[in-house]
């Protein structure tokens, strides 16, 4: 019987290592998981859309724009996985974030929420679509590795 192989998508918070330390904690417990993400270069994904398409006189265009381009990936990509991971962090406020938890949540996709408890408060409406809350990437790898192997 074979095992189904896994599709994570990492959303948020772009000025730490957290996605590596997920990948390769998962790595090394051997999941079966793929892990999908946003464009995490922060010049590339507030310059795809007037970049691809054309320039735009408004800094309101040119960002709406780019979140619309940006959309069609983020959008396809959690519509394909399996779950989602949505890390908050503390320097940067992270709305496409929040959007994100939104989005995979009204897709009935599970959610795990990794943000510092000192975001606990402001958190707590997107933590209470959570079906886990998370402080550390090793948690995280352990709630996958529970939830995939059925091991603690």
């Amino acid at each position: 019987m074979s095992q189904q192989h896994w599709t994570v998508y990492l959303s948020g918070e772009i000025h730490t290592d957290w996605r590596e330390e997920i990948s390769a904690g998962a790595e090394a417990a051997n999941l079966p998981v793929s892990f999908v993400s946003p464009v995490t270069d922060h010049a590339s994904s507030d310059d795809c859309g007037v970049d691809i398409l054309g320039a735009e006189e408004s800094s309101f265009w040119h960002d709406h724009k780019g979140a619309k381009v940006n959309a069609i990936r983020t959008r396809t990509q959690i519509s394909r996985a399996d779950l989602a991971v949505i890390r908050f962090g503390e320097k940067y406020r992270q709305w496409n974030a929040a959007f994100d938890a939104g989005y995979a949540s009204a897709l009935g996709k599970p959610i795990i929420t990794l943000h510092d408890p000192g975001l606990t408060h402001a958190l707590k409406e997107v933590d209470g679509a959570a079906l886990a809350v998370a402080e550390t990437p090793a948690q995280v790898v352990r709630l996958l590795t529970y939830v995939i192997e059925g091991q603690l």
